[in-house]
């Protein structure tokens, strides 16, 4: 599923035009982007936790070259599925 495919059910689902919830779905996706940039976790029950998390510097090997070089520290997005979403796949 892509994002069309996305907008399309939400539409459907909202008995919305196509547009307004391509908006919503953007306004949704703005949110929790900006609680993440934050450092603020987005807890949906029954869905998942959105949250972000330090990943330190390391070193590493170029493949082709061998050659060594440092990866440096980054701060990445984790997702954790909650019970509901869980119970629904299984």
């Amino acid at each position: 599923m892509n994002k069309q495919d996305l907008i399309t059910i939400v539409a459907e689902a909202g008995d919305l035009p196509k547009a307004k919830a391509g908006d919503i779905l953007d306004a949704v996706f703005d949110a929790i982007t900006e609680s993440l940039k934050t450092k603020t976790d987005v807890r949906l029950v029954g869905f998942g936790t959105f949250s972000t998390s330090k990943r330190k510097a390391g070193k590493g090997r170029n493949p082709r070259t061998g050659e060594e070089i440092k990866i440096p520290a980054t701060t990445t997005v984790r997702f954790k599925a909650g019970k509901g979403l869980k119970d629904a796949v299984n």
